[in-house]
């Protein structure tokens, strides 16, 4: 018989509501697997058992009184140490915020709640969700980093702990470690979540995104999405995301494959692969050169990052001194300095990169393209290189990786597949038309 921690989250959601199986029993299995990996892997910055088993126990009474269940009732779902949750500590991955109680849940915490799901636990962070690690290594292997920053809730998934996870993205923070980790990242268009109750780092960046074992299982992010008239720039309005994603595509898909103009960074293992991907592809694929513009994506970024994470974390570093580190100690300096004309300058460049990409889409299903440079690298005092996921992230399209693809240590190297802004339903069924065509077999 399968062990309950194993099921995908939508197996594991309609086997509750079939009664062959219960929360509380899906729950238990789940916490005896983090008993058994945690030391290994350390994915949890706060877990309670007993607390995830009284929800557990409520969701199974809710099924018992023949009441309504929600997409996700009596699932459990990982949450990222940045997200507000009322009746569990928030701590930004610093000691500055150690005991930190939020008084009220974020936004995406409500949804999943009122989707029946069960917040078994807050995921490790790296500090404030920026680039010092944290204590997470990566399931495959503990001595290579699983990314960051969204370090514990992709572990977590890839150790079989939980199918389900929230993390965030302001550059690289779902889609690196999903690749790192061999799981699947969706980090959604900017403005289909809405990130009150989120630490804010640079608003004009900052995504809400999720972890899953299948892509069917990253489109339930459809529960988190819409408008909470508190974040304003959550304005998308979706149809119904999985409905779309599991239909067939109405013609073979077709994809753009894109080296981007940093293409030198990426490790001889990741040029290999993606030759022989694209030789599998075939005609369903052709290459496309970015303009020359676009060269400039991740120095605009950064740029819109310094000056907004500065005015949002400088406070931390100007009373927390030696107990924050000297990558955010940096990153604040180099924000306060950045003169104002050209921070507007670096962030009107996303509309007109975004407008510089319809074109491709206009011919193109998706854009594919790396995920990372490369596979996890070895060692815990670095989450990688975020690189591959900067331009898409600066111009907020939806993306996802997959985890299609090896490299020489036996590590996963995902595969990215990118799709115009607001087009999250078409993204989502060309990745599992791609992941049926690599696999030679049906999707997850």
């Amino acid at each position: 018989m399968t062990n309950p921690a194993d099921l995908s989250a939508i197996a594991a959601a309609r086997a509750i509501a079939a009664g062959e199986l219960t929360s509380a029993r899906l729950v238990s299995a789940c916490l005896e697997r983090i008993a058994a990996e945690e030391e290994r892997v350390q994915a949890w910055a706060f877990l309670d058992g007993d607390r995830a088993l009284a929800q557990a126990r409520a969701c199974d009474q809710r099924r018992a009184g023949g009441l309504p269940l929600g997409p996700l009732n009596g699932v459990p779902v990982g949450i990222k140490d940045i997200i507000d949750t009322a009746d569990m500590p928030t701590e930004n991955g610093s000691v500055l915020d150690a005991g930190r109680r939020p008084r009220a849940d974020a936004t995406v915490v409500r949804r999943l709640k009122n989707a029946g799901a069960v917040i078994l636990g807050k995921t490790v962070t790296t500090e404030f969700a920026y680039y010092h690690p944290g204590r997470t290594r990566n399931p495959h292997d503990p001595a290579h980093t699983p990314g960051g920053s969204s370090s514990g809730s992709a572990a977590a998934v890839a150790a079989g702990m939980v199918a389900l996870a929230l993390g965030s993205q302001t550059n690289g923070s779902v889609i690196r470690p999903a690749s790192f980790c061999g799981i699947v990242g969706y980090k959604p268009s900017f403005g289909a979540i809405a990130r009150t109750g989120v630490l804010t780092l640079a608003p004009s960046l900052d995504h809400v995104g999720v972890f899953a074992r299948t892509i069917e299982d990253a489109a339930l992010a459809e529960v988190l999405m819409g408008p909470d008239g508190v974040d304003g720039d959550a304005r998308l309005n979706f149809g119904p995301l999985m409905a779309t994603m599991t239909s067939t595509p109405p013609v073979t898909p077709s994809l753009a494959l894109v080296k981007t103009p940093v293409w030198d960074r990426a490790l001889p293992e990741t040029h290999a692969a993606f030759a022989e991907l694209a030789e599998a592809l075939g005609e369903a694929a052709d290459e496309v050169e970015l303009p020359d513009e676009f060269a400039g994506a991740t120095g605009w970024l950064g740029a819109v990052m310094a000056a907004e994470m500065s005015r949002n974390l400088g406070h931390y570093v100007d009373r927390g001194g030696d107990r924050v580190s000297a990558r955010i100690a940096e990153l604040v300096a180099d924000g306060r300095k950045l003169p104002a004309p050209a921070y507007l300058a670096a962030r009107d460049m996303r509309g007109v990169l975004r407008g510089g990409l319809d074109a491709i889409f206009g011919r193109f299903d998706a854009l594919i393209t790396p995920a990372a440079t490369g596979e996890a690298p070895e060692g815990l005092d670095s989450t990688g290189d975020p690189v591959f996921c900067s331009l898409w992230t600066f111009c907020g399209l939806p993306a996802i990786s997959l985890p299609l693809l090896s490299g020489p240590k036996g590590l996963p190297l995902g595969v990215q597949l990118v799709g115009p802004h607001g087009d999250d339903a078409r993204l989502l069924r060309t990745a599992r038309w791609l992941a049926a065509f690599v696999n030679g077999a049906g999707s997850d």
